[in-house]
């Protein structure tokens, strides 16, 4: 691997949307593990099993994204992006009735599912977020992750940084998972996840039901969260996130102009089994997805500076 890193382009016959394809990766403005330029290149950086990666994808065309890699791991990277980007992914069971399924579906037809096999990467932002809210979850990660995170290899963008590793979430002491605002239930199920890391690795090679049920063996994953890994490390294109806030009712109000609880939602579509989580992704790109909103928010819980 020379100083430039290592290259590689992957082009598809169906269309690649990347930012609407990575979008699940980012945990907001600000996350330490990615950034997007000005030129409009998604940088992220990443543990793989042979090492530390940091990557740029950038879209030439609709059907073309070149890619570059530095660290440890830009060769195993390099090799499984067609996978990470769903370009095998078959949509000729995926018929939407509804007509603004019908519309996004065909104004929006290179959204990809995400396949990129960290389990562990993507089970940590996830527990952040049960139960509170998003802003307050991602606050937890970005200062998490700049306490404890290790620099980015390669010419990434200042102040980018790898994720800690498994060992490392382990071994943060409580208090400082406390000034982080993530109460003992969620840190707990981050420590016990990481003491299991290398069987949860193990799940990208099985059925989605078969990981789902795996990683709802770890107490404090749940359903929703195992749905949350399962949508950006198995390239799940039905994992449904029940038991989420908001989405029963969203859903409800795009599709049905009411509200509808979990169990409404899961029978109402199960007609676009196995694509639930892709009928969930084209009506947020498409700018369809909205609920009427009622009354303030709910507030904000800060335990950090108790």
């Amino acid at each position: 691997m020379v100083e430039s890193g290592m290259e590689r382009i992957v082009t598809a016959d169906r269309p690649i949307d990347l930012a609407s394809t990575l979008a699940p990766l980012g945990r907001g403005a600000g996350d330490p593990c990615h950034r997007v330029t000005s030129d409009g290149a998604h940088w992220y950086a990443s543990r793989l099993p042979s090492g530390p990666v940091t990557y740029r994808l950038a879209q030439s065309d609709a059907h073309t994204v070149p890619a570059r890699a530095w660290g440890a791991g830009a060769a195993e990277f390099l090799d499984g992006l067609e996978r990470t980007l769903c370009v095998d992914e078959d949509l000729s069971d995926f018929i939407p009735r509804h007509p603004k399924l019908v519309h996004a579906h065909r104004c929006f037809p290179g959204l990809r599912m995400l396949r990129t096999g960290r389990v562990f990467e993507a089970l940590v932002p996830a527990v952040l977020e049960q139960k509170v809210h998003t802003v307050s979850a991602r606050a937890s990660w970005r200062k998490l992750v700049r306490q404890f995170g290790e620099p980015a290899p390669g010419p990434a963008p200042a102040g980018m940084l790898l994720p800690p590793t498994a060992d490392t979430w382990r071994r943060i002491p409580s208090w400082s998972y406390h000034r982080a605002n993530v109460g003992p239930q969620r840190a707990q199920t981050i420590v016990r996840a990481a003491g299991v890391v290398e069987s949860l690795e193990r799940t990208v090679h099985v059925d989605p039901s078969e990981a789902a049920l795996a990683l709802q063996s770890i107490p404090g994953i749940g359903v929703w969260t195992a749905a949350e890994i399962a949508q950006r490390a198995f390239g799940d294109a039905d994992a449904l996130s029940v038991g989420d806030y908001h989405l029963a009712a969203t859903v409800g109000w795009t599709l049905l102009g009411r509200p509808i609880d979990d169990d409404a939602m899961i029978d109402y579509l199960e007609p676009l089994r196995p694509h639930r989580y892709r009928a969930i992704r084209l009506l947020e790109i498409s700018g369809q997805f909205h609920k009427p909103k009622f009354g303030p928010r709910t507030p904000r819980t800060d335990h950090s500076w108790h």
